[in-house]
């Protein structure tokens, strides 16, 4: 066997080692690794490509092990299976930041899991689009429906813009608290 034969890597070699060396570079706990680990080969590699493209922080990439585990568990598929599915795909092969398309991984990562939740923000942000609010006024939702707290801000820059904002938001008071009431719990979302 020549000396540049010996060298090539092996077809079925294992990403094992990768996998260790980005888990060491990003300090990644031993559970979290053990748990990577012991996903099959196809999913061991999935995971690290996206980890790759993506630049998982550490955090991250804990959180996303976790939640790709309970959806493979909950779904009896494998974490390469979901991570192949279009809407992720989209997200982790997409255009756009490595910061911003691993929230967003996150994100939809979130939704699967919590079907009802992914629900309920949509009918929310359905409500805050039928509002119609003027440019100048933005609504923020609580993230996760995580506490019932709905964020108003104003963008103005003369008393005159303040003052039709203002008013604005007094025309729009009833979708409002109806957008209140369904972050409190007071209707069903």
């Amino acid at each position: 066997m020549s000396r540049d034969a010996s060298k090539a890597p092996r077809a079925d070699s294992s990403p094992d080692p990768e996998i260790r060396a980005l888990a060491a570079e990003r300090r990644l706990a031993a559970a979290h690794l053990e748990r990577w680990l012991a996903l099959d080969a196809p999913s061991r590699s999935a995971m690290l490509a996206a980890a790759r493209q993506l630049r998982l922080r550490t955090g991250q990439l804990a959180h996303a092990l976790d939640l790709l585990a309970e959806l493979a568990l909950r779904e009896q598929a494998s974490v390469a299976a979901i991570l192949a599915r279009p809407e992720l795909r989209t997200i982790v092969n997409g255009a756009g930041s490595a910061p911003g398309r691993a929230r967003a991984l996150l994100d939809a990562l979130e939704a699967l899991r919590r079907p009802q939740l992914r629900d309920a923000l949509a009918r929310l942000r359905a409500e805050v689009a039928a509002l119609r609010l003027p440019r100048g006024i933005s609504l923020v939702l609580p993230r996760d429906l995580a506490s019932d707290e709905l964020t108003v801000a104003l963008r103005v820059r003369t008393r005159s813009e303040l003052h039709a904002l203002l008013e604005a938001l007094e025309q729009k008071r009833p979708g409002l608290e109806r957008i209140l009431d369904l972050i409190g719990g007071n209707d069903e979302i």
